[in-house]
């Protein structure tokens, strides 16, 4: 029997390839390309039946078109399968570099799902690579950027074998080369379709005002003429079908709004500098079921060689789905991709926010060495700058009974040390500018309460959590079991803190809790609740694991940098680990 391996069988498969894959690139539209496909596998891959299951853009697979069998075609040709269905198949079985190979053996458990398919039964191999009715052999066909066009579908070769490896490859070519001819046909498609509406637009200029009608009643984006000029500017003149549909709301009732009144509030600055100028904007607009969607708003100014500007001809463009994947990268870069938690970058942004580099507790020799500063200069007097009354200092350093003109809660004098160029005391290298916009300093320090007692102070705690025991989870039943405690560990923290609180993934087995508003003995309870809520066993795979938790707290206080911060509660946090036996530790 002749095998894939002998090199006149490879070279006859090369060059029938090679004919399959020139007819590709030779079909006039998207579906000559899909027949070329599958007719090419059975004439030069060696497959009796083949398929391609195309992608639909609500994400399901069609099968587009059949090759071999007309019985098997009438049955399946235009079913539909679901996305979901189709990514568990393509993760199960065998991965052959890129195909996926479901054995019978496993295969039983896909007979009831929604995938159109047409196998029989037969009876066992007698061989171990010979070929069963009810085997599955998949080659997934990606675009240039990783987006799954479709599925090839392979059955019955002619051999009556599994294919080996030069029979794998040999279709794993194909199916890639099939891809750049489905991306191209559609490429073309858009070229074609987009010729069409170009053309359509230039007619629609040339062409008399029914015919303008028409181009703007049944345009497939949306379309509105607004009054510019005077107090009915931006109101609505006429709304094409398709601008109605987006809003849900019938033209009639329209005609009684402006864009102004159906933008959203944060976006109004943008439509009204659209408005005077023209131009592209991206903002959000109302739905009559009170939600927002996201549009590209684009304005022509067609003007009046006589009056000047009268009217905005405004194109309006569905952009949802771009901004969705727009604001889901940005929550993949900033967001652990395992537990969907904050990241480290995420943390320290939230933990920077809240500080800047002025200390909220000023020293008193500090304020006398800015009093000096300014003694000497013209119309300065140290007892009337505060307001005739000497500012002292309470019980905890800080300065009380300053008037306006004086120091004030945050110990600066009015007109700001910043005023005068190196007059600040308390910059670092590699903080955060200083949160003020003016003469007076309109920041809310942040404040650390005293550690030994709670004197009532709130302060933003951060709880450093490093988990007891994770490693040999880790080691003795894998990362599988690993990642999964961590998701878990993260969602049990998640559960146990307020909304607003933010619980972030350091790193590792590492996990950062940021909660305001708590004293000392408020912080410290918490750091009980939650390691209490992490002590339970969690299970995986039907296999019940253990980890316990330390941790270190610690507060955030201006003056302070987001690592110096996260250091300080994780120094914390291993005084804690250490004073506890390593048993105790797991018990939590």
């Amino acid at each position: 029997m002749e095998t894939e391996s002998e090199p006149y069988v490879r070279l006859a498969t090369l060059r029938q390839l090679h004919r399959v894959v020139a007819e590709l690139n030779t079909a006039r539209s998207l579906a000559d390309t899909l027949q070329t496909v599958v007719d090419g596998i059975v004439v030069g891959l060696g497959y009796e039946l083949a398929c391609v299951n195309l992608v639909r853009p609500d994400g399901d697979l069609v099968v587009a078109a059949f090759a071999g069998d007309p019985a098997a075609e009438a049955l399946i040709t235009g079913r539909v399968g679901s996305r979901a269905s189709w990514e568990r198949r393509l993760t199960m079985g065998e991965n052959w570099d890129g195909l996926r190979f479901i054995p019978h053996t496993e295969g039983w458990v896909l007979m009831e799902d929604d995938v159109p398919q047409w196998h029989t039964d037969g009876p066992d191999p007698r061989f171990e690579d010979e070929w069963h009715p009810e085997d599955r052999l998949y080659a997934p066909m990606y675009a240039s950027g990783g987006e799954l066009l479709g599925v090839i579908s392979v059955d019955r070769p002619r051999n009556g074998r599994r294919p080996g490896a030069w029979g794998r490859e040999a279709l794993q070519m194909y199916a890639f080369q099939a891809a750049i001819a489905i991306s191209n046909a559609r490429l073309r498609a858009n070229m074609q379709r987009a010729l069409v509406r170009l053309e359509r637009e230039q007619q629609a200029l040339r062409a008399s005002e029914e015919s303008f009608r028409q181009a703007f009643e049944y345009a497939p984006s949306g379309m509105a003429i607004a009054e510019m000029g005077g107090d009915q500017h931006g109101r609505l003149l006429r709304t094409n079908d398709a601008l109605c549909r987006l809003l849900g709301r019938p033209a009639s009732v329209l005609r009684r709004y402006s864009f102004s009144d159906l933008v959203h509030p944060e976006d109004i600055g943008t439509l009204l500098r659209t408005s005077a100028e023209g131009g592209r904007a991206e903002l959000r607009l109302g739905r009559r079921d009170g939600t927002y969607v996201w549009v590209s708003l684009r304005n022509s100014v067609v003007a009046d060689a006589a009056d000047g500007p009268r009217f905005l001809l405004t194109h309006v463009e569905d952009i949802e789905e771009r901004k969705r994947h727009e604001l889901q990268l940005a929550h993949r870069a900033s967001h652990d991709s395992l537990t969907g938690l904050p990241n480290s970058a995420e943390l320290r942004a939230r933990l920077g926010a809240r500080l800047c580099r002025r200390p909220q507790s000023v020293r008193a020799s500090a304020i006398e060495a800015l009093d000096a500063a300014f003694e000497g200069r013209d119309g300065y007097d140290g007892h009337a700058a505060h307001g005739g009354h000497a500012a002292h200092a309470g019980h905890d350093g800080h300065p009380v009974g300053a008037e306006a003109g004086g120091v004030g809660e945050h110990g600066f004098h009015a007109d700001g040390p910043d005023r005068y160029p190196g007059a600040d005391p308390f910059e670092f290298p590699g903080a955060p500018p200083a949160p003020s916009d003016g003469p007076y300093d309109h920041h809310v320090h942040t404040v650390a309460p005293a550690t030994d007692i709670d004197d009532g102070t709130k302060g933003l705690a951060v709880l450093f959590c490093d988990l007891d025991g994770f490693k040999s989870i880790n080691d003795r039943f894998g990362h599988h079991t690993g990642d999964a405690v961590l998701i878990e560990v993260a969602r049990r923290l998640t559960t146990g803190v307020r909304d607003g609180d933010t619980v972030a993934r350091l790193g590792g087995d590492e996990f950062v809790v940021l909660a305001d508003g708590l004293g000392a003995a408020d912080a410290a309870d918490l750091a009980v609740r939650l390691r209490n809520a992490i002590i339970p066993p969690i299970r995986v795979d039907g296999r019940a694991v253990r980890v316990g938790a330390s941790f270190g707290i610690g507060w955030a206080s201006c003056g302070m940098s987001a690592d110096e911060v996260l250091r300080s509660a994780d120094q914390r946090m291993y005084i804690e680990k250490r004073s506890r036996s390593k048993a105790h530790r797991r018990a939590g």
